[in-house]
């Protein structure tokens, strides 16, 4: 079927209106893929503002298109630090040195700055993403990496109010260890030009920490002059319950750059001004991304709004946690630690063995599951997914346990 007539038919038999455009520029859209870099359709900062610019986060007037999460967070690496070498020159022409230099990996030219991350953290397998993932050994075995500080990730106690003056601890000591590491790396001659983090370390195994933690985090990043990157490629679209989980903080000026990929159906980051690349091509690829998944998400950003599904989720949320309260209540030997923000829950089990069959199980129920960390079973449905969708999980998540008892 030629792409007008199978357009024209989704059209018409869903009921769907994909853009108040013609037929004529959907199929345009949908069977070209531009190289957004040189040759941008005229009308793409348009398509960017009814889609991504309507959901830009706090303090963001720009946003870069990229294909995934992974090149989303490279390039916005190579934002931070194009941005920091500029601060520290007093300017944004480099010298000849700098120009010569860098065509032999030296320094200045190739500054020997650093990006801080967390231990349990997920940016990303490639080359400087890698140095930033700490998650699974397997992502990283065999690759050469930079000399990049770690810090460690706040270990919560649940239940969180049954601990909060602990937890309060273990949070305060990681945010001294970051301070400790920056001025380390300084010394070292290996500055840190940002500091990135996920709302909740999602690969390394949901782990949380409260907003306190994240404000301290963000003064830590603005007293060392160092960018502060949210990385929410997996956190963003709406699954905690906010359309970024770093909303949660209650920040009017949360972040200098915000990552996102997945639910968002293109990858990206948003950033501030002064953020924005100084000459063309130091930010820059074949595709740079692609305008018909733009139209995509401004379809999607409607029903979103239209169907209030973040309201949704707070509700499936909150039922879907109560749930694994009670669950982990009844089979104490198996199931610990449950967690969760919106329907991006997860809960921990004994080990890694029953985790596994746990998914086994699951699956042959038509329930699909995922791991992450060591022992954790994550949730992560849909946007669409309600109360009485919680309630049919739970009964069959109760038959697996039971199975395991």
């Amino acid at each position: 079927m030629p792409v007008t007539a199978l357009l024209a038919d989704i059209k018409l038999q869903n009921k769907i209106n994909l853009s108040n455009e013609p037929i004529s520029y959907i199929t345009l859209t949908f069977v070209n893929r531009p190289a957004l870099g040189i040759l941008p359709p005229e009308n793409f900062p348009d398509k960017l503002t009814e889609s991504l610019l309507s959901v830009a986060p706090s303090g963001m007037s720009r946003v870069q298109t990229m294909a995934c999460g992974s090149c989303s967070n490279e390039n916005a690496f190579k934002s931070i630090f194009i941005w920091y070498r500029n601060k520290e020159r007093g300017h944004n022409t480099p010298s000849d040195e700098d120009l010569s230099t860098c065509m032999i990996n030296q320094a200045p030219g190739c500054p020997d700055v650093s990006i801080l991350s967390f231990m349990g953290s997920f940016h990303g397998r490639t080359m400087g993403c890698l140095a930033t993932t700490h998650s699974k050994a397997i992502h990283k075995l065999d690759v050469p990496s930079f000399d990049w500080p770690i810090a460690p990730f706040p270990r919560l106690q649940y239940p969180l109010e049954e601990f909060s003056r602990e937890n309060a601890q273990e949070e305060s000591r990681c945010l001294e260890e970051v301070e400790d590491l920056i001025v380390k790396w300084r010394q070292k001659g290996k500055p840190v030009a940002g500091i990135v983090t996920e709302p909740i370390q999602a690969e390394g195994g949901d782990n949380h920490a409260s907003p306190d933690f994240f404000r301290g985090l963000r003064n830590i990043a603005r007293k060392h002059g160092c960018a502060f990157h949210v990385d929410e490629v997996q956190t963003g679209g709406g699954t905690t319950g906010k359309f970024w989980a770093h909303e949660h903080w209650g920040m009017d000026d949360p972040a200098d750059i915000v990552s996102f990929s997945k639910k968002l159906l293109t990858g990206g980051y948003f950033q501030k001004d002064e953020l924005q690349a100084d000459k063309p091509y130091r930010i820059f690829n074949t595709w740079m991304g692609d305008p018909s998944k733009n139209l995509f998400l401004a379809e999607v950003l409607n029903v979103i709004r239209r169907e209030n599904l973040l309201e949704e989720v707070t509700r499936s949320g909150k039922a879907l946690l109560n749930g694994l309260y009670e669950l982990q209540a009844q089979y104490p030997g198996i199931l610990s630690r449950a967690r969760g923000q919106g329907t991006f829950c997860a809960v921990d089990v004994c080990d890694d063995a029953t985790r596994n069959s746990i998914l086994f199980k699951a699956r042959e129920k038509g329930v699909i599951l995922g791991g992450c960390g060591d022992r954790t079973i994550r949730f992560r449905p849909a946007l669409v997914f309600k109360e009485y969708h919680v309630h049919i999980f739970l009964n069959i998540f109760n038959d697996v346990l039971a199975q395991h008892k």
